[in-house]
């Protein structure tokens, strides 16, 4: 299997070389899936409408450390879906926006027929009003991005629980193809800065953790994204043209964080930026092990599954990177990621440790990767200390190809995850691209004790 993905990888990045001796080089670019906007700006009204068929082929690991309990990942999935985002003029000042996919699933994880195999993500679905040129006020399902930094982002207070069958790990994309959450928030412009206001109410109870197979069909899922009362506050500061930082408050349930975003250039071509955000809450054995026993996922005995300190107290998340950009449309990325609440050296030990301390206890192991299943449902890093990478390179070699390669590096254990995307755009309505991703590093370590070892994924995506 990894033999066949370095082949496919060469192959990969190659054939878009041949496949441009046809191509019309006066094409335009099709509008990229990946690009964001600022969290303060005004939605685009850019309409992106896509119909996508994507396959891929995973490889397992064997001899894991920690066995995991069935279901066994799958080796193969397709997805065939209609992407939608769509926005109507309702009169001068109202505007109706949408964003959803439609999504048909097949894996040899998965029964066929079965009511797992359709899936509709309502991402976005919210009105928008424009009393002045500097105001707005929108309510319904709207998906808020905070952060400046792009491995990792404390400040976006709006990430958990909200991504769904995620076909890529750059967070980049995921940022885009989350679902939103139910709230109603306003944002005024003004010359020296703005303010963003929201709150999400609860409309729901706290859910089990959803597998693939349990994903409901129709569903909009507010449980996901709407189980507690939030409430966001956001002032961006323009001090100079250089220097625009931006300070956050909110508060979610019974806890309350601050956070800030700052930005400056260090040249004409890179630009320094940090990101912080702090609050009082327990570490992820804590939360993880409160959160199974409240949706009735684990028993109370769960609790001393792992020795830790389950108390609150006031703790960390940082990102600090720099961006360089150069003439030929290069960008690179390098960030450093601290996560407070993350594994220790000591957390990974005992975590490795109990699988054989406690194997004659029934479901030890399931309970051991529900912690490692939590912090992905809420998008928190499994470990303290991380590095983070990104390339990007767009018209790479030819017009219309572009390559992007990332990977996260733990940097207690040396353990990573890699991965690297060619899109070429044959036309203004078709674009090919190709997936290949891998994690490596010791059986006893954060990427090398997970399940799937490598992953090749080819798409192709039709425009209209």
């Amino acid at each position: 299997m990894r033999r066949t993905l370095a082949l496919a990888l060469a192959a990969m990045l190659a054939a878009p070389l041949a496949w441009a001796a046809d191509d019309d080089m006066d094409l335009d670019r099709i509008p990229t899936e990946t690009a964001t906007t600022p969290a303060q700006a005004p939605l685009s009204t850019k309409d992106v409408n896509y119909l996508s068929d994507a396959f891929s082929l995973s490889g397992l690991r064997s001899g894991l450390a920690v066995k995991l309990p069935p279901p066994t990942p799958a080796s193969w999935d397709n997805w065939l879906f209609l992407d939608t985002r769509d926005e109507w003029t309702l009169g001068d000042d109202w505007r109706l926006n949408y964003s959803g996919r439609l999504n048909f699933r097949a894996s040899n994880a998965l029964p066929f027929p079965d009511h797992d195999n359709v899936l509709n993500e309502l991402r976005e679905l919210f009105v928008q009003y424009q009393p002045t040129e500097a105001t707005w006020i929108e309510f319904g399902r709207i998906n808020i991005r905070n952060g400046v930094a792009l491995g990792f982002n404390p400040t976006d207070f709006f990430r958990p629980r909200t991504v769904i069958d995620p076909l890529t790990a750059d967070p980049s994309v995921l940022r885009e193809d989350r679902l939103g959450t139910l709230m109603l928030s306003a944002q005024s412009l003004w010359r020296y800065g703005s303010l963003l206001v929201a709150y999400a109410p609860r409309v729901t109870l706290p859910t089990a953790i959803y597998s693939e197979r349990d994903e409901p069909s129709f569903d909009p899922v507010l449980d996901r994204t709407n189980a507690q009362d939030r409430f966001l506050a956001k002032a961006s500061l323009n001090i100079s043209d250089a220097f625009n930082p931006e300070l956050l408050f909110t508060h979610a349930g019974t806890r309350t964080q601050i956070g800030a975003n700052l930005t400056a250039p260090a040249a004409h071509d890179t630009v320094l930026y940090l990101e912080w955000a702090g609050g009082v809450r327990s570490d992820l054995i804590a939360d993880a092990l409160h959160y199974g026993q409240t949706t009735g996922t684990l028993p109370p005995s769960a609790t001393f599954l792992l020795p830790n300190d389950p108390a609150a107290r006031f703790m960390n998340d940082l990102s600090v990177g720099a961006s360089y950009a150069t003439e030929n449309r290069m960008t690179f990325n390098l960030e450093y990621h601290f996560h407070q609440a993350g594994f220790t050296n000591t957390d990974w030990q005992n975590w490795f440790a109990a699988a054989g301390r406690r194997r004659g206890i029934p479901g030890i192991n399931g309970a051991l990767w529900y912690i490692r299943s939590y912090a992905q449902d809420q998008q928190e890093p499994m470990g303290r200390h991380a590095a983070f990478l990104r390339w990007d390179w767009q018209d790479a070699v030819i017009k219309d190809l572009e390559l992007t390669a990332l990977a996260s590096i733990d940097l207690q254990d040396g353990s990573g995850f890699i991965q690297a995307t060619d899109a070429y755009n044959l036309s203004r309505l078709w674009t090919l691209s190709a997936l290949v991703s891998g994690s490596y590093g010791a059986s006893r370590s954060d990427y090398g004790s997970i399940p799937v070892a490598e992953t090749l994924l080819l798409r192709a995506t039709r425009y209209f």
